[in-house]
């Protein structure tokens, strides 16, 4: 048993973090201003495309993505049965049908080779999943959705610096969206971006996100029913500051990967796989257990030695709601999915660890 408890993730906000929050709430200027506006900046600038947009959640980038093109009943809309149920919700959300693809069980991204199958003329949009932090294979998407004139949503939330033969997740399709919650590498506490270089999306996606306000000759006017989606000031200060050393972050946590692929000797773990054509930013560690392995009692022998470990994601076609709306027989239609959910495992993986915590968690996972 380690002697301290290791939590799961844990953000890394410094004093320098916290200085910047203090100087917006001082300035009584608390709503989407100069510090959103430079979050903002800085996604252009680090992802060199042309508009990002800042808003309340990660989920609001997709649920306005969908908006703006104006997807709803009768349009299907293609997700992977392997992610966090946001994916699917904001489809829900507007009308549309979820159609589920199998993951790959090596990279826990859409199986590339099941996605033609699920296309018909009612497909409007794909939703690949960079999972964990690792690129979903853009360029073979990519051709796909030009080949039956599929717009592609991307949902990079846990892949911020992942790459695909050093292109970056997020600009591959029309939209590119990130969550800046507090397991993922920089974050404002609840908060999201949106990338496209669509200028008519772009101008779409700040109307949306603010009520479908529209300036016009001086006059503040309501072009769209739109949202309160906005960010707050004080939180574009926060997640700004953890912008500029976002390389730094991300270089500690290869690091701390390779201390896992190296420690972890149990023939009952399988370790995730990193294609060669692509980075992985290692929001999760992820393994998968023997099949004949019981993830609820693994779970209970990690706490029990102080360490926080969960399940990765869900098989969204297995959780109540979809399973009754889509009468999904989830474990026969979507093994790899369901295997992930039902066998994997998250391990602590974040810059505040050393490599003496990883080598002790390894120790104790050899165990299992």
């Amino acid at each position: 048993m380690l002697d301290k408890f290791i939590p799961l993730a844990s953000p890394d906000i410094t004093d320098e973090d916290i200085a910047c929050v203090v100087k917006v709430l001082k300035s009584g200027m608390l709503v989407q201003g100069e510090n959103v506006l430079a979050l903002e900046k800085s996604f252009t600038d680090y992802h060199k495309n042309e508009h990002a947009i800042a808003v309340s959640n990660g989920t609001a980038t997709m649920h306005l993505a969908l908006i703006a093109l104006g997807i709803g009943l009768g349009d299907e809309v293609i997700v992977p049965a392997f992610s966090y149920v946001a994916t699917a919700n904001v489809v829900e959300l507007v009308g549309a049908t979820c159609v589920f693809v199998d993951v790959d069980l090596d990279t826990f991204t859409i199986d590339v080779t099941k996605i033609e199958a699920a296309v018909t003329s009612k497909t409007k949009v794909i939703i690949p999943v960079h999972e964990f932090g690792l690129a979903a294979d853009m360029e073979a998407i990519m051709k796909i959705a030009e080949k039956h004139n599929i717009i592609v949503l991307e949902d990079s939330a846990c892949a911020l610096g992942a790459k695909q033969n050093g292109k970056s997740t997020g600009t591959f399709g029309m939209f590119g969206s990130f969550s800046l919650h507090p397991r993922k590498s920089i974050t404002s506490g609840e908060g999201g971006m949106i990338l496209t270089n669509s200028t008519e999306m772009d101008k779409k996606l700040r109307q949306l996100r603010n009520h479908g306000v529209e300036m016009i000759d001086g006059n503040m006017e309501f072009v769209e029913a739109g949202f309160n989606y906005r960010m707050t000031d004080f939180q574009g200060a926060l997640v700004n500051n953890q912008m500029q050393r976002l390389d730094v972050t991300l270089a500690k946590k290869q690091i701390l990967a390779a201390v896992y692929f190296n420690e972890l000797k149990n023939n009952a773990l399988k370790l995730p796989t990193v294609p060669a054509d692509r980075n992985h930013t290692w929001q999760t560690f992820h393994i998968l257990l023997a099949e004949e392995k019981n993830q609820k009692e693994v779970l209970a022998f990690l706490k029990k030695n102080n360490i926080g470990g969960n399940y990765g994601a869900q098989c969204i076609p297995a959780m109540k709601y979809y399973k009754t709306k889509y009468n999904l027989d989830a474990k026969q239609k979507f093994p790899n999915a369901y295997m992930s959910y039902t066998h994997g495992i998250a391990l602590p993986l974040y810059e505040k660890l050393t490599e003496e915590n990883i080598k002790q968690i390894a120790a104790i996972a050899n165990l299992l």
